[in-house]
Order: structure tokens, then C-alpha cells, then sequence
């Protein structure tokens, strides 16, 4: 089935692009959490203004992205949460709490799809999390998770 994507996919594109994919990959998870559209005739149009959308937010170069991830890793992150008497948490630490308080603590502005968390956040304590930046650059954002 041939989509649009109108969100970053990893290994799969970016936004903007018209990829081939199985159909019930499509059906059953890129289209109902709106990662992407089905691709149409009057599709195609959408894709130039979803590309537009993408050069507004994307950081262009090389060296923009190693700046950005120079502030981002010298940012302390704290972020406060409600956890039971173990210090296991209410829930857990989402990709757009996280940047959130990488905003709040000073840092740059942080799109909440390119906040990438290995395994879900669910204790106190100090974790590691990567923003990816650019197709080349990565930055490790450390995270203090403490309670409310």
C-alpha cells in the first residue's frame, strides 16, 4: 500500500515522503495514530505543504545540530512526578514531559517526536534519553527524575 507519511517514522522516512509498505502495517498502525495518510491523487498536493511544514521545524545543518546538542547536554533536567513510597511512578515519564523540562530548565525548544526513551521511565532516579537532532547528530539528554 502506497502512504504518505506526515510524521518521522523511523527506518522508515520522514515526513513528506510516499513510501511502499505492507497494508496492514498501514492500516493497523501508521494511519489510525496519524504517522501517516493513505496516498491519493489529491494526496500528492498535501505533500508539498507537508514538506514545508518539515524545512519550518528542521534543523538544516550539520553544525546547527551539534550547537543544539552542545546547550542540550549541558542542561540539568529535573523533572517532578508523583511516585508511591517505593519510588515506582504514577504512570510514567512521557517523550513530551520530557521536553517540557528540557524547556523549562533553559534549553532549547524540543520537538517531542525526535525525544527518543529506550525503555519506559517508571522509577526515581537518573536516566539517560536521546534527542535525535539531525539523520547524523544525537544528543544525551540525562534526566533527574525526582518526586512531587
Amino acid at each position: 500500500m502506497k502512504i504518505i507519511l506526515t510524521h518521522e517514522v523511523s527506518g522508515l522516512g520522514t515526513a513528506g515522503d510516499v513510501v511502499d509498505v505492507k497494508d496492514g502495517y498501514a492500516r493497523n498502525y501508521l494511519v489510525p495514530r496519524g504517522f501517516a495518510i493513505r496516498w491519493t491523487k489529491g494526496g500528492e498536493k498535501d505533500v508539498e505543504q507537508i514538506r514545508r511544514g518539515r524545512k519550518i521545524r528542521e534543523i538544516a545543518t550539520i553544525e546547527q545540530a551539534n550547537e543544539v546538542k552542545g546547550q542540550l547536554e549541558g542542561v540539568k533536567v529535573k523533572l517532578a512526578v508523583r511516585a508511591g513510597e517505593a519510588g515506582r511512578l504514577f504512570g510514567s515519564v512521557t517523550p513530551a514531559d520530557i521536553a517540557s523540562a528540557v524547556k523549562a530548565a533553559g534549553g532549547p525548544d524540543v520537538d517531542k517526536r525526535r525525544v527518543e526513551i529506550g525503555s519506559p521511565i517508571k522509577t526515581l532516579g537518573a536516566h539517560q534519553v536521546s534527542v535525535r537532532l539531525h539523520a547524523e547528530v544525537t544528543a544525551k539528554v540525562g534526566v533527574e527524575v525526582v518526586a512531587a
